[in-house]
């Protein structure tokens, strides 16, 4: 009697994808660690100053990190690049109307509403890591990033074949969109790998350049961060430029229009397990006057454990005037005197400019 031929066994690589989904994760591939093609590109970008206050990329050992992985863990041999997913902003806008007031709200980043990312995601790559550990019968050594190295992760993601650098500087996956959050596991160990993405799909459109509030998006695939609303309200520790804060509207932590106006995002976050955000994890709908009013401790108390933690106190408060300013009634204003002595000069400033945008926005109403 013939038996039946048996199924091949599963490669390395095909499992480590497997393993990869198993854990949350909705692309995986494997990129070679040669220098990346953008290294040019992002120097540039340097030398125009359009990292603005954020000189740790400008330092000298980060670029050269970023112009090769190899500096930065000289034995790798193998990169695996990852993308774990997260809601779009329709689900998170869902949220905020199951928690509707008449209350003005705020906006954060679809990736802000649960856990903080860069608490979740490494413990799942480092199980990547102990599962390749066990396939090949021998420790390995790695090291394992979600933006926290100076690695040009989208040019790797690129090369693995996970997706195309769109206009907007996101990478974007023709079937899944670019709600997702990327990562790398660097390894000492030859894996075969993937084809990079050669098309781009973004074409004539220019939807995302059109709609960006404060015209931040530059003709060659980067942004000028010093004009970015992300930030102006995460990186930025200083007064935000008063000529850009009317075009901030609610947003207070992040924001999403450039992705939320992309027709590879219609239909909608990928599906499966998230290993950033579950349901059970989202923020309660956060309204601008309770917010105004929040205490140091207060908001330590609320957001911990959260991406917004990175904003801090002061940060987050100058943010909600900039909010109040542009959208309050004069119903924000006693709101807004409290904010000023709880935050401090910074705050005060912001929160004096915002009860003159309500004061002035009122008499044009009347």
């Amino acid at each position: 009697m013939t038996r039946p031929p048996t199924a091949p066994s599963p490669s390395l690589e095909q499992s480590i994808k497997v393993e990869a989904r198993r854990l949350g994760f909705v692309l995986a591939g494997v990129a070679t660690p040669d220098p990346p093609p953008h290294t040019a590109v992002f120097e540039e970008w340097l030398h125009q100053g359009r990292h603005g206050s954020m000189a740790y990329l400008a330092d000298s050992r980060s670029r050269l990190f970023r112009a090769d992985p190899r500096q930065l863990m000289p034995e790798c041999r193998s990169i695996i690049l990852l993308a774990a997913p997260y809601p779009s902003p329709r689900r998170t806008r869902r949220a905020v109307r199951q928690h509707a007031s008449t209350e003005p709200g705020v906006r954060v980043a679809a990736y802000a509403w649960g856990r903080d990312y860069h608490d979740l995601i490494p413990v799942r790559l480092r199980e990547i890591v102990a599962f390749i550990g066990r396939r090949v019968g021998r420790s390995v050594s790695s090291r394992c990033h979600t933006d926290t190295a100076p690695i040009l992760e989208r040019d790797l993601a690129q090369r693995a074949g996970l997706g195309w650098i769109g206009k907007n500087t996101c990478l974007i996956n023709p079937k899944l969109g670019s709600y997702f959050l990327l990562a790398e596991i660097l390894l000492d160990l030859d894996l075969k790998p993937d084809g990079p993405f050669h098309s781009d799909h973004c074409g004539t459109c220019t939807r995302c350049v059109n709609a960006c509030p404060t015209s931040c998006i530059l003709p060659d695939r980067t942004i000028d961060s010093r004009r970015c609303i992300s930030y102006l309200t995460i990186e930025l520790k200083e007064s935000i430029p008063s000529e850009l804060r009317p075009r901030m509207a609610d947003w207070v932590f992040g924001c999403d229009v450039c992705q939320s106006v992309c027709p590879w995002n219609r239909f909608g976050p990928p599906k499966g397990d998230s290993a950033v955000v579950r349901g059970d994890d989202m923020l309660p709908a956060r309204q601008l006057f309770q917010q105004l009013q929040l205490s140091s401790e207060e908001f330590t108390r609320q957001f911990k454990g959260t991406s917004i933690m990175r904003a801090k106190h002061v940060g987050y408060l100058r943010n909600l005037a900039v909010a109040a300013g542009n959208t309050a009634s004069p119903q924000a204003i006693p709101l807004l005197q409290i904010a000023a002595r709880l935050g401090g000069t910074m705050v005060q400033e912001h929160a004096y400019w915002a009860i003159r945008q309500i004061a002035e926005r009122e008499g044009q109403h009347e």
